[in-house]
């Protein structure tokens, strides 16, 4: 689910090499959804990546599984550090759907204050013209549901076989990020990180009264 954290240098500052590394990965992402968004998905290889960031592809397979990896980075690595809290968070008590919540949130807050909104942008632009890429999204959705069923079984003794509940909660609380997603992007303008943090608190909020809607008592007049 993404390479393990390099410890920080006294300080905080990671040590030169894994900086290095880092600002690799970072010109290979915004290369790539630059030229992905020049010349289309399937219009630029992988060598021809890896050549506009004078790297080789042992490099960017260091990285990255795939092109269609790099073009979603920015939301995979948003739910890639919500696994890492999710790892550590201490239950306060509460409702599940609320930890998982308070996970995303930290998470989110994690991301990059200004490159990764654009970054967020783009990439769900080419996602929605790129098959592959929304493929690629919904394995790795999979795979990140399964992940954290299992750290919550792990951790707090969840997730069991013959129980839904944790489940749908993660599902919930992934249908509540699109939804805040979507909000957000159709803002003008490049929306702030905090923005969406905004539109996810309150679509959390919106879940339970979702849940228990009515329908309309009489069907909607005719236009």
């Amino acid at each position: 689910m993404g390479n393990p954290r390099p410890s920080p240098e006294p300080g905080g500052r990671l040590p030169l090499r894994e900086r290095k590394k880092q600002r690799t990965r970072e010109a290979l992402v915004d290369t790539a959804l630059e030229l992905f968004t020049e010349r289309g998905f399937q219009g630029v290889t992988l060598d021809e990546l890896c050549d506009a960031v004078d790297t080789s592809k042992r490099t960017f397979f260091r990285h990255f599984s795939s092109k269609e990896d790099v073009a979603m980075t920015p939301l995979l690595d948003l739910w890639r550090a919500f696994l890492d809290d999710l790892e550590t968070r201490e239950p306060h008590g509460g409702p599940l759907l609320e930890l998982l919540q308070e996970a995303l949130l930290a998470a989110l807050a994690r991301m990059p204050v200004d490159q990764w909104p654009p970054r967020v942008l783009i990439s769900r632009q080419l996602a929605e013209r790129t098959p592959a890429m929304e493929a690629h999204g919904l394995r790795f959705c999979r795979d990140t549901t399964r992940t954290a069923l299992d750290t919550l079984h792990r951790r707090l003794g969840l997730a069991t076989a013959n129980d839904p509940r944790p489940r749908l909660a993660i599902d919930m609380l992934v249908a509540a990020f699109h939804c805040a997603l979507d909000t957000w992007a159709a803002l003008p303008d490049t929306p702030a990180r905090s923005t969406l943090a905004t539109h996810l608190r309150a679509a959390c909020s919106a879940l339970p009264e979702s849940l228990t809607l009515p329908t309309a008592t009489a069907p909607p007049p005719r236009s």
